[in-house]
């Protein structure tokens, strides 16, 4: 665009300017006062006056460039030769919120992780990682549980409990120790669009992966370089692998990576959950595995315990946490002697949301590739932070104080 030249007409009239400049952004305008040859031997106009014309005629233009906006684009359509505003919200990853500005003049751009509503430095575009740690005691204290998103805790031979692991929004470099899997971990892996990580399997398990091409690790079967043994504990206990060794893995096996998977509903800051007061809870599984959550009004998060103590963090030594404990009552079927079982994992049934202190009894249901939790029909926000989600078989009786 050629730079604006200042014209000489009547300072009352000045239906040019808006005419002329207010068809460029402002920004790429310029005042150029005519020295030509033209004006040579001319009088050389007063500074002052001239100073006065150029201020009076920039108010002018500023108040017909704002007037009536014909030439300026709709909010939230930029032309097309510009980017989109920086606070864009992105699908899958956003908040819904407005851009914010901080002091500094820095825009704040409002992501959030799909899996905890938790804020993000950028839209979440990796796919989630399922890992099965073990829960034997000889497997305590884990690592990386409590850098998961969503952790269940379910059922497999033997009474015992099983943790699969999902991590997205954090990469722990130590993970595990790491188990074998069963079709009902499939199922919800699946439903996730995750990356499974397991060492070994039952044979309807593979069959379930082979059958429906999933991006999974084996260590047993060929994955084994992206795995490592620990010399603190003896095997099987002691297999570990790391986000960061995943991610590598993805990309040398050339497994798809991008994901717009589902994502979770979450109260808004200072929204209160409904339900009744409620700050503890037992869950028994076999004993050795009977699980308890006391609720801390100071964090505002569940400690979680195993036989009345508290469970750790391998790494940090501190107690695992939960801003949401949802508790599922689910059908469960032993299948042989071995004692594999089937367990439903998309529902509908009974369920206990626990959050913010607070108890409310819900139905549970597997929709858009994600257990939920539903009360009159509308699905039930969470409290952003990581989820636990404890399925135990129908009619367990759970002890809420």
């Amino acid at each position: 665009m050629k730079p604006f030249t200042f014209p000489v007409v009547n300072i009352l009239d000045m239906t040019t300017w808006k005419g002329s400049i207010c068809d460029m952004p402002i920004w790429q305008s310029k005042l150029n006062v005519d020295n030509s040859s033209g004006n040579k031997g001319k009088k050389a106009p007063n500074r002052l006056a001239l100073t006065a014309v150029i201020l009076l005629c920039g108010a002018v233009i500023t108040a017909g460039c704002s007037g009536n906006g014909e030439d300026m684009p709709a909010a939230g359509k930029p032309h097309a030769s510009e980017k989109p505003p920086a606070g864009t919200v992105p699908q899958g990853g956003g908040s819904g919120k407005a851009e914010e500005t901080s002091s500094e003049g820095k825009v704040k751009k409002p992501y959030t992780q799909p899996l905890t509503g938790l804020p993000s430095d950028g839209e979440v575009k990796d796919r989630p990682v399922m890992v099965m740690i073990e829960n034997s005691p000889q497997a305590r204290p884990q690592s990386g549980l409590n850098q998961a998103d969503i952790v269940y805790e379910v059922l497999a031979e033997g009474e015992i409990t099983r943790f699969l692991a999902v991590f997205q929004g954090q990469s722990p470099e130590e993970i595990g120790p790491v188990r074998s899997i069963r079709p009902y971990f499939v199922e919800i892996g699946d439903g996730l669009d995750a990356v499974l990580v397991h060492a070994g399997w039952s044979q309807d398990a593979i069959n379930m992966i082979a059958k429906r091409n999933l991006a999974h690790f084996d260590e047993v079967y060929g994955d084994g370089t992206y795995y490592w043994r620990s010399g603190e504990r003896k095997m099987p206990h002691n297999l570990y692998t790391g986000i960061d060794k995943i991610r590598r893995g993805i990309a040398n096996k050339k497994l798809r990576n991008d994901w717009n998977g589902p994502i979770l509903e979450f109260l808004a800051p200072g929204e209160q959950a409904p339900g009744f007061a409620a700050s503890h809870v037992t869950i028994p599984y076999l004993r050795g595995y009977n699980v308890s959550y006391d609720y801390d009004a100071e964090t505002g998060l569940y400690n979680r315990s195993m036989e009345g103590e508290p469970h750790l963090d391998a790494a940090t030594r501190k107690q695992l946490t939960a801003a949401n404990v949802l508790i599922v009552e689910a059908k469960h079927r032993v299948l042989d002697s071995e004692g594999r079982r089937d367990v439903d994992v998309f529902g509908p049934g009974k369920g206990v949301l626990l959050q913010q202190g607070r108890r409310q009894d819900v139905v549970w249901e597997r929709k858009g590739g994600l257990i939920r939790a539903y009360a009159g029909g509308e699905e039930q926000p969470l409290v952003p932070g990581r989820t636990w989600v404890q399925i135990v078989p129908e009619g367990t009786q759970i002890d809420l104080k």
